[in-house]
């Protein structure tokens, strides 16, 4: 595929080696807006905004993934094979599902499991384990402790259905030790395997399954600084 691609306006050279990938654009638009210097807009086709800025003399790129493992998974593997991405940093939400952690607790995902078909593509004769990139998240959590911010590093879920018919399915994982609940960390893993690339996932709890807590869709947007302000360290 030549680029721009269907998905992403950008010409080549645009898009730094590292990229902030929120789920929501508006999120994207909000990092370039309030931490990048000289930004410019890279994408705006079907409002998945993307933008490349500074960030302390360093040069970032921050576009939104989208909801889900087709849309993240679209997303990364373009900016991995067509951009030459080097690392993808997922800044996203998360429902907490382990006592472990509460709203607004920062959660980075060392693994991720799935209810995901998404590996079947790869034809392996067994299970695939997607986890992060051990340099950068040995990073994330150097950071976040100079910059005094707690964290909860473990064993995310990677989730195909965000209303499942399963009723059982959260006491299960959550039997498991399971941390938290997303959306795309886990097809963003295996296509950073696939292309020998690096990916980490940091969230942010924006809702807990089992208190009942949740932010707003405003604060979501807007509030989640100590992730971003981590990620923006790391790139």
């Amino acid at each position: 595929m030549s680029i721009p691609t269907p998905h992403n306006a950008a010409k080549a050279g645009e898009i730094a080696k590292t990229v902030l990938m929120p789920g929501d654009p508006l999120r994207a638009k909000f990092v370039a807006e309030t931490y990048l210097q000289d930004v410019v807009c890279f994408n705006q086709v079907r409002n998945m905004l993307g933008y490349t800025g500074t960030y302390k003399g360093k040069r970032i790129s921050v576009m939104g993934g989208g909801m889900g493992m087709p849309s993240i998974g679209i997303y990364s593997y373009e900016l991995y094979h067509y951009y030459d991405v080097d690392n993808i940093i997922r800044i996203g939400s998360a429902g907490g599902i382990s006592d472990n952690v509460k709203l607004r607790d920062v959660v980075i995902g060392m693994g991720a499991s799935t209810n995901s078909n998404y590996a079947a593509q790869y034809k392996l004769p067994g299970t695939f384990a997607p986890i992060a990139d051990f340099d950068l998240l040995r990073k994330a959590v150097q950071t976040a402790e100079r910059l005094n911010i707690k964290t909860v590093v473990g064993n995310i879920l990677s989730s195909d259905t965000f209303y499942s018919d399963d009723k059982d399915a959260n006491d299960l994982w959550r039997k498991m030790n399971i941390l938290a609940v997303e959306m795309e960390a886990a097809a963003l893993y295996m296509n950073a395997a696939r292309a020998g690339k690096k990916a980490l996932c940091i969230l942010t709890i924006s809702d807990h399954i089992y208190t009942g807590e949740a932010l707003s869709a405003e604060d979501r947007q807007l509030t989640f600084r100590d992730m971003m302000e981590i990620a923006l360290e790391i790139a």
